[in-house]
């Protein structure tokens, strides 16, 4: 795709600049989950509170807040993100509305709201996320996807694990490749918390008391070495033989003679709660609420791509917002992939020819979990404050997302 040349009326639209990004630690999605008693919407309100107040801001000159949410059923349905602004004190003018693109959901947020800004017609927006999966259970919310053949049938439908197996015995990544790359995940995340990059963005959830429930990332394990996830059984073998998935994956990629499957919980990502917010607007929004810019949204797309393979949807992705920026991989410094499964970041990797030490360099979802919803924002948020930290200039996030999608946003320190 050649890249795009900007008209007039185009280059004269507004920039959408991040003022400020929050997010919850992450707690363990299960009943024994620090953050199990709190629901949907406190999670949500304590992301968006915590961007108001830090940011002393007037909620009279926010124009919208826009939350993604993949399971938005029961008490996290509703819109949850207008309830969400009234509980947090946003005022009864703040509208909200919820979005759902599976796990690409928060940071398609982000880039609702940003575009909300850049068409001229909001000045400041709220993106963010939210996801409760100890109290909403995965895939609480159904569909036609899995159940009915009209769809099913005709898009290969198989449990996102198997199709990350396939991906594996495709492209040729062993089970010792996935374990290793997972140790890689806790051993970044761990050192990361340790060292203190995630304390200025993440903020505690505390209960109606404010007793602080949890302050940091539960799922970690960062002690993983390659003997502990040596010692897990393949977690796909059998839905994939028995469940017949295995057939459908050959189906669609007769290549592919068997499926070797290699993916297990320990390099696969964490079941667990969370919520992000991320503040956004115009250069004179952000004067006029006393703001300082720490980077401004370059770019971002979304595309349909193999719905068998299911989770390769960012490495086109990737090549179609690069090319709508005018870009190349070499302008950009940092690479933040959702850690969904390991061969999903080791197939982004191969197709690049990406160095690690250019991608997702504080860990991830497999070591510190992927609250789907809340995902997307948490992951631009990190990778902000690594450019910041680092002195860098550029940083592509992206994510593999359910059906055979990928959306992706470049951001730009300021």
């Amino acid at each position: 795709m050649p890249a795009r040349t900007m008209g007039t009326e185009e280059a004269d639209m507004p920039e959408a600049y991040i003022y400020d990004h929050v997010r919850t630690p992450r707690g363990r999605g299960k009943p024994d989950g620090s953050l199990h008693e709190v629901t949907a919407l406190r999670l949500a309100e304590t992301a968006l509170r915590a961007i108001k107040d830090r940011n002393n801001l007037d909620t009279r000159q926010v124009d919208d807040v826009v939350l993604g949410c993949v399971d938005p059923v029961g008490e996290a349905g509703g819109d949850i993100a207008r309830a969400a602004a009234l509980v947090a004190d946003y005022g009864d003018h703040v509208p909200g509305v919820q979005i759902n693109r599976f796990c690409a959901s928060g940071l398609d947020a982000i880039n609702f709201a940003a575009a909300q800004v850049m068409a001229g017609q909001h000045d400041l927006t709220v993106g963010g996320g939210v996801e409760s999966m100890s109290r909403v259970g995965l895939g609480a919310s159904g569909g036609a996807w899995p159940v009915d053949p009209a769809i099913a049938v005709k898009s290969y439908f198989m449990p996102q694990g198997v199709s990350a197996d396939l991906i594996a015995t495709k492209y040729g990544f062993t089970r010792d490749a996935c374990d290793a790359y997972a140790v890689q995940s806790q051993q970044r995340s761990g050192k990361s918390w340790d060292a203190g990059y995630f304390d200025k963005s993440v903020v505690p959830v505390k209960d109606i008391n404010g007793i602080t429930l949890l302050a940091k990332d539960e799922h970690m394990r960062p002690g993983t070495d390659m003997q502990s996830l040596a010692s897990l059984k393949a977690s796909f073998v059998q839905m994939g033989q028995m469940g017949g998935f295995d057939a459908v994956a050959i189906d669609a990629h007769p290549e592919v003679e068997t499926v070797d499957h290699v993916h297990h919980a320990g390099n696969s990502s964490g079941i667990v709660d969370g919520a992000a917010a991320v503040l956004i607007g115009s250069k004179e929004a952000g004067d006029a609420a006393g703001l300082r810019p720490r980077a401004r949204i370059r770019a971002f797309a979304n595309i349909g791509s193999d719905p068998a393979l299911m989770l390769t949807g960012p490495v086109d992705v990737t090549k179609k917002v690069l090319a709508r920026a005018g870009m190349s991989l070499d302008d950009i410094d940092l690479f933040e992939i959702n850690e969904a499964f390991a061969s999903v970041v080791l197939r982004f990797q191969q197709a690049f020819d990406l160095d690690s030490s250019r991608v997702n360099v504080n860990g991830g979802a497999i070591a510190m979990g992927h609250p789907l919803g809340a995902t997307g924002a948490m992951i631009l948020g990190t990778v902000l404050d690594e450019l910041e930290r680092t002195g860098k200039e550029r940083a592509l996030v992206t994510l593999c997302i359910g059906a055979g999608m990928g959306t992706a946003t470049i951001i730009e320190r300021v």
